[in-house]
């Protein structure tokens, strides 16, 4: 038997008895909830301090501000004006401030990119509770990093690069391992649902480092990179001394492999529980090979780029940009731009529920994609009418936006990473994660990059790509739709047609992560 985790040992010691297997399901999913919404915390600082580190305006603005407004939020909230030119924090306050700050954003993503390769090819090999652990906690030290250069007076944009791109390595170790975790003590039933409710810890995250950062952000704009930090890695030791990575770990029979109901199935169940720590971890390009795998990663490739270009640059447009005649405070903006991961929240509950009605991933994934685009030309057009305004379509592109992403990086990457075509004799739930979500990872970093050049020539252009991006991402797809549609059209016409293996032959599979087994 593994070892249980040291928290574990002792409130079993305290306790006197044994856990049941709902209990440690519990407890997984709540520190896995907790680990990821810590991961996404850390990620929000740099888009709540743009507007500080980099105060002038792109050229769309007012011209009666020839020297562009700076925001400060006075005790009455209202918006105070002043000039830039004694504000900002070199470099990134020159005339290439903007881009600067996009290519911090392309570093991390990059290598967070490149990371999550990596990581799932470990994640399948390693102990995860130590490996995911070791992530959070070394990726909190190079968030914290990052704003030790405000105290310490740095000014050189090498530094603030390579905190950048190391946190972002150590990022990369988060996703692959949490999905991999519950995946190892949860079946394969369909709970698209209890995934979308799961992955509300995205969103929830960018809210919560949202507030945190923007709370402290009047006491000077390294806190807000250092209290996130401490967060995430306060959170890593929590991963340490709790989590169960496996259910062997506590004592217990593997989650995948169903109930025992009578002395047939329990000769079965011992047969592969024996195996089970024998299984190899499959390689990235057997990973790559399952049907479905590629599609969805496109997919998620163009859905991260819109998705991920609101996180970074979201305040920073708010705050830039006149809403009811007014311009936001840099707090303001950032407390704002939650409300769009509240969207998020539903969005991804709808898209797993959706999906589940259906038994159809992909067309659920490529409709909300598709309902992404008018919402996103809504809210660039109309949103500066009034706050409440932009505040209720601001809800609804969340929704549209990160439905898909939701519902893809969770449902269906644990889907394909149990696919039927591994025979049951390999492990690749971590691999075939990494690999979906790494080549979405692509996707996020080109779309703040690309934002940083083209906002400081107009906001329409911002968004005339993310629309863009909404229709490719829908478009790849496009296959697994038709069949998944001929699929609902056939089932309706005969209720006894079994059509999910049909689907898993195309590889558009409906057997999610979660299942009631105990």
């Amino acid at each position: 038997m593994r070892s249980a985790p040291p928290g574990i040992n002792l409130l079993r010691s305290i306790g006197g008895k044994e856990w049941s297997r709902n209990a440690h399901r519990g407890l997984v999913l709540a520190l896995t909830f907790v680990a990821y919404a810590c991961y996404h915390a850390s990620r929000k600082p740099t888009s709540i301090v743009k507007s500080v580190l980099d105060p002038e305006p792109p050229t769309s603005m007012p011209p009666r501000w020839p020297l562009g407004p700076v925001f400060i939020e006075s005790d009455g909230g209202r918006t105070v004006l002043a000039s830039p030119r004694s504000q900002g924090w070199p470099p990134f306050n020159g005339t290439d401030g903007t881009a600067k700050l996009g290519e911090i954003d392309v570093a991390f993503l990059a290598c967070y990119s490149l990371g999550m390769y990596v990581a799932g090819h470990l994640g399948d090999r390693l102990n995860l509770r130590q490996f995911l652990a070791a992530g959070m906690m070394g990726s909190g030290a190079f968030v914290a990093l990052f704003g030790v250069g405000y105290f310490l007076n740095i000014h050189a944009f090498g530094f603030y690069l390579t905190m950048q791109m190391l946190a972002g390595l150590l990022q990369a170790t988060g996703w692959p391992s949490v999905v991999a975790v519950v995946g190892n003590w949860f079946g394969e039933r369909k709970r698209g649902l209890i995934m979308g409710i799961w992955n509300a810890h995205t969103s929830v995250g960018n809210i919560c480092g949202s507030l945190l950062a923007a709370s402290v952000l009047q006491r000077g704009w390294g806190w807000s990179f250092i209290l996130p930090g401490a967060l995430i890695g306060s959170g890593g030791i929590l991963v340490y001394f709790f989590l169960a990575a496996y259910p062997e770990d506590v004592g217990l029979g593997s989650g995948r492999y169903g109930k025992v109901n009578d002395v047939q199935d329990e000769e079965a169940w011992q047969e592969m529980e024996s195996t089970d720590d024998t299984r190899n971890a499959i390689g990235i390009a057997k990973a790559i090979l399952i049907p479905g795998v590629i599609p969805f990663a496109l997919c998620l490739f163009f859905s991260k780029l819109v998705a991920y270009t609101f996180l970074y640059w979201l305040p920073f447009y708010l705050s830039h940009t006149a809403i009811g005649g007014e311009y936001l405070s840099v707090k303001s903006a950032g407390n704002l731009s939650t409300l769009f991961d509240v969207g998020g929240i539903i969005g991804g509950i709808l898209a797993g529920f959706i999906s589940d009605q259906l038994n159809a991933r992909a067309t659920t994934a490529a409709t909300f994609m598709y309902l992404a685009i008018p919402s996103l030309y809504a809210y660039h057009t109309y949103g500066c009418i009034s706050r409440s305004v932009n505040i209720m379509l601001m809800m609804i592109t969340g929704l549209f936006v990160n439905g898909p992403y939701a519902l893809i990086t969770t449902a269906v990457s644990a889907d394909l990473g149990t696919h039927s075509s591994l025979k049951g004799d390999s492990r690749a739930l971590a691999t075939v994660t990494a690999i979906i979500d790494g080549t979405g990872s692509v996707g996020a970093a080109l779309g703040p990059l690309v934002t940083g050049f083209l906002s400081r020539h107009g906001w329409s252009l911002v968004f005339k790509m993310l629309m863009f991006g909404a229709f490719i991402a829908g478009a790849f797809l496009f296959v697994l739709v038709r069949v998944e549609i001929a699929q609902i059209i056939q089932h309706h016409k005969d209720p006894s047609t079994d059509h999910p293996s049909q689907q898993e032959a195309e590889g558009s599979v409906s057997s999610p992560l979660l299942m009631e087994d105990s």
